[in-house]
């Protein structure tokens, strides 16, 4: 029975070291969504340097996480680890799209295809949002080519067809995005048709002005 002994006292003490892992990932899982969160408002508030400083600090975190995980895959898959690595994808894309920048790709991340795949379609709710600020600001034109970058993402995210056990539920996020995708558009002409109302009627105005300039009779002093 000694060598019961032993083997449950080692146990034990591998139980301990797993657990204590596992609340230091769950403290470093929130911490790593909150850098991503107040990185996206950053993002919103055309705050570039502050997005920047906080997207660098939610790697190095999500890169000291994933480190200590290496020998731990049953901690590393576990929802609120690729959760937490899903929204850093998601800041990171926010933040390439809105500054017209190169797509960071999941090996520069060290990010799992599931989580990254499921942070792109996320990042299109954050692009919405972006599209909607611009649109409120008078700037429809611009806001154009994110629609465009919207319709894009849908159309390769509505192609992978494989089961949720795989994508980590990929598919409720591509319904997601579709359904954010239809309104942002019923949205966006809705405010280019008024634009054009505008410009038509500014037009009318001017006509009208130019006319009526026109017949004004001539006044002869004698």
């Amino acid at each position: 029975m000694q060598a019961l002994s032993e083997i449950f006292d080692a146990a034990l003490a591998d139980f301990e070291r797993r657990n204590m892992l596992r609340d230091e990932t769950l403290r470093r899982s929130r911490e790593l969504i909150r850098y991503c969160a107040h990185s996206i408002r950053a993002v919103h508030r055309h705050e570039w340097e502050e997005a920047e400083r906080l997207l660098r600090t939610a790697q190095e975190a999500a890169a000291q996480m994933i480190d200590d995980l290496a020998q731990h895959p049953d901690l590393y898959f576990t929802g609120y680890t690729q959760d937490a690595l899903k929204e850093m994808a998601e800041a990171h894309i926010t933040y390439a799209l809105v500054r017209g920048r190169p797509l960071p790709t999941p090996e520069q991340l060290r990010i799992e295809y599931p989580a990254y795949l499921n942070g792109l379609g996320e990042a299109m709710g954050e692009l919405r949002r972006y599209i909607l600020d611009l649109v409120r600001r008078g700037q429809t034109a611009e806001a154009e080519p994110f629609l465009e970058i919207m319709d894009e993402v849908y159309s390769y995210l509505v192609t992978v067809d494989y089961p949720d056990a795989i994508t980590s539920g990929l598919r409720r996020t591509t319904d997601m995005v579709r359904g954010v995708l239809e309104r942002t558009r019923g949205d966006l002409t809705i405010a280019v048709r008024q634009d054009q109302m505008h410009a038509a009627l500014a037009s009318l105005e001017r006509e009208l002005k130019i006319a009526q300039e026109g017949e004004a009779p001539d006044v002869t002093l004698e």
